[in-house]
């Protein structure tokens, strides 16, 4: 029941090495529940080993700290879902999972070689969705979106100084070169401070409008946050399926069924 162009389009950017320890991750959960090959369930769970670390279901999680990151991830799935960025959401979950406390996991809607402007704003705002949804629910923020501000800030910064999508024009101003003072490599850039100043700026200014439109979003589809924190902190994980469901605008108890129901599924499944 594996098919290739799935595997694919969850692995674009990989390199050789990385999908040899896919496969191999997948042949070892295959081997642990005494099968002699390797499902789509067992490609599914490497897949997001590889990209975000193992599951940690011994890790203490209080209550509160689970209702949190339950928000989180809804936050990036559910902005992520409204935007029209050319990735959805096939998973998300709370189980902590290397240093994270919950993972969000995308797959391209298209086999696409290009990424538009339109596409990389759609990028940064769901990205900012975790932290938008803390700030609307708790009125507080944490430094769990550290990872995901570090992430926001290259994609912003690459857009002004790489592609050439800000009022700067298409010029390119990533041409730093590392000179070796002394013990150590220092890098010089090819452009003024004047120019420096207006980049950092623009990429401000497209993370704030960014931040903005995800806590816009977030306000306006409130409800169906509070239903995937319902689903989540009942079910833990939950699948594209499910995700439609919310989107849909059904009930938590449906969702919740139809989440139990695709669990049994894919147990049957590994079986």
């Amino acid at each position: 029941d594996v098919n290739l162009k799935t595997i694919a389009k969850s692995t674009a950017g990989f390199t050789g090495a990385d999908l040899e320890n896919l496969v191999n991750e997948a042949a070892l959960l295959a081997a642990r529940a005494n099968r002699r090959a390797i499902t789509k369930a067992d490609i599914e769970e490497a897949t997001i080993k590889v990209v975000a670390g193992p599951e940690k279901k011994s890790k203490v999680v209080t209550p509160e700290e689970k209702k949190l990151t339950a928000y989180h991830e809804s936050g990036h799935a559910i902005v992520r879902q409204l935007m029209p960025c050319g990735r959805s959401v096939h998973l998300v979950t709370i189980i902590p999972r290397g240093n994270a406390g919950g993972f969000t996991f995308y797959k391209p809607d298209t086999d696409s070689s290009y990424i538009s402007k339109k596409q990389f704003e759609a990028d940064i705002a769901a990205t900012m969705g975790g932290r938008a949804a803390e700030e609307l629910v708790i009125g507080d923020v944490t430094y769990g979106a550290m990872g995901d501000i570090q992430q926001a800030t290259q994609v912003a910064r690459n857009m002004v100084t790489r592609y050439g999508m800000s009022e700067l024009g298409p010029v390119c101003y990533d041409s730093s070169q590392e000179v070796f003072i002394g013990r150590d490599y220092q890098h010089t850039v090819n452009y003024s401070e004047e120019t420096a100043a207006k980049i950092d700026e623009i990429v401000r200014a497209k993370l704030d409008e960014g931040y903005i439109t995800a806590k816009k979003l977030l306000e306006e589809n409130r409800d169906k946050l509070d239903v995937m924190v319902r689903v989540l902190t009942e079910c833990e994980t939950i699948y594209s399926e499910e995700i439609e469901l919310i989107m849909q605008g059904k009930s938590a108890e449906e969702v919740i069924a139809a989440a139990n129901a695709h669990a049994e599924k894919k147990a049957e499944e590994k079986k």
